[in-house]
């Protein structure tokens, strides 16, 4: 008979601090003096734990029973918040090198005192008496009318750790997982010795890891109409593909084969808007055959290529993709200076109406490679430049 009792669950709740710090500098010091008693100079809000905050600099002290006695600082809530618990620390930095600053922390109080609890918007913590000003004025801490102040700031956060209720269990064969994949029998010999028989895969979207288990047992991909038209135009519809977070898996799992065959299927769907975007995801997981693919096409197009906004992309995040390119584009030129190509790359910039003119194939290349910088920079300089001549790099 089935036990009663379903099966067991746990949770947990975690309180920790979200922690953050902020450098305060105040110049011309001596001006700011004198403003008055209880008038500040605010530092820019920045963000702990979700909300806003700011330090708060009184140079005559913020109660007037002080007589411009001490110079006081705050740290303010400077966002909207109620019963909002911190943890928080003002340093005056010494400007002499000597590391000899001057700290108020709250983080090393005794356990029983707790965290601060800030009220509302505007509410604060720090000292009234924070410095004597007389001793400020010719401390190590004042240095060329500057001042430094670091703020630390620990927001108090909690949180409900339950990662099993929300978890989804795909059960398989041990003895298969370790056959097809190295990475899987090395993760199952490590458990030996605790008799664990389970691997939690934390990184990995469901759809994505049951397509894994399809090709593991069956060789053969998914019958998922997801697999078509995966990349017809932006980055984020070629990463957030199946066929594109298959490839990421094939290559974190070691499957050579069904590395091939998402590159297969990514091959069926490299255009102009796509093929940077599909180069950079091929680069990244390893897949030699599809970029080898991606290079050539891009470099047959390459004036269309760069206009796109997957190009974009490739300059920000893969420069050193863009050499590849070019040494392809270099290698096209030759292959068709040899009648190995119908068209030559370089006639292209032909057709592209203002975007450069013809004067760039007879002098890009009277160098050798050492010039395919300069006109990378050129082209990148595109638009309303046609009527320019290519610019020699020193």
């Amino acid at each position: 008979m089935p036990s009663p009792l379903g099966s067991p669950t746990s949770s947990r709740s975690v309180t920790q601090t979200v922690n953050g710090s902020h450098r305060f500098t105040i110049k011309g010091y001596s001006l700011a003096k004198g403003m008055g008693v209880g008038k500040h100079i605010a530092s820019e809000s920045f963000t702990v734990g979700g909300y806003q905050w700011a330090i708060y600099f009184y140079p005559d002290g913020k109660n007037p029973e002080d007589h411009s006695t001490y110079v006081s600082v705050f740290v303010a809530l400077a966002s909207e918040g109620t019963d909002v618990r911190a943890l928080f620390e003002l340093t005056l930095l010494d400007q002499s090198g000597k590391g000899k600053h001057k700290v108020h922390s709250h983080f090393d109080r005794a356990l029983e005192s707790g965290p601060y609890t800030l009220k509302y918007r505007g509410s604060m913590w720090g000292y009234k008496r924070f410095f004597r000003r007389a001793m400020l004025e010719t401390s190590d801490f004042l240095k060329d009318d500057c001042l430094k102040i670091n703020c630390t700031v620990g927001v108090v956060v909690s949180e409900i750790d339950c990662p099993r209720l929300h978890s989804i269990q795909f059960h398989a064969h041990k003895l298969v997982l370790a056959a097809r994949s190295p990475v899987f029998e090395a993760e199952f010999s490590d458990r030996m010795e605790e008799d664990d028989n389970e691997i939690v895969v934390t990184d990995m979207e469901p759809r994505v890891f049951k397509a894994l288990l399809h090709f593991i047992y069956r060789d053969s991909l998914i019958d998922n109409e997801e697999f078509v038209g995966t990349s017809s135009s932006c980055m984020p519809s070629v990463s957030d593909a199946l066929a594109g977070k298959l490839l990421a898996a094939a290559d974190k799992y070691d499957l050579p084969r069904l590395r091939l065959m998402c590159e297969s299927v990514l091959c069926k769907d490299i255009s102009v808007n796509s093929v940077a975007n599909i180069l950079a995801l091929a680069d990244h997981h390893h897949a030699m055959d599809l970029k080898a693919v991606c290079l050539e096409f891009a470099a047959e197009n390459l004036v269309a290529v760069m206009r796109s906004d997957g190009f974009e992309y490739l300059k920000e995040n893969c420069p050193s993709l863009q050499s590849e390119l070019l040494k392809t584009v270099a290698g096209c030129e030759e292959e068709f200076s040899g009648g190995g190509k119908s068209r030559s790359v370089w006639a292209q910039f032909s057709d592209g109406g203002d975007t450069i003119n013809r004067s760039v194939r007879q002098q890009t290349w009277e160098n050798g490679g050492e010039q395919n910088q300069g006109l990378w920079v050129q082209l990148e300089g595109g638009g309303d430049g046609g009527e320019g001549s290519p610019r020699q790099e020193e």
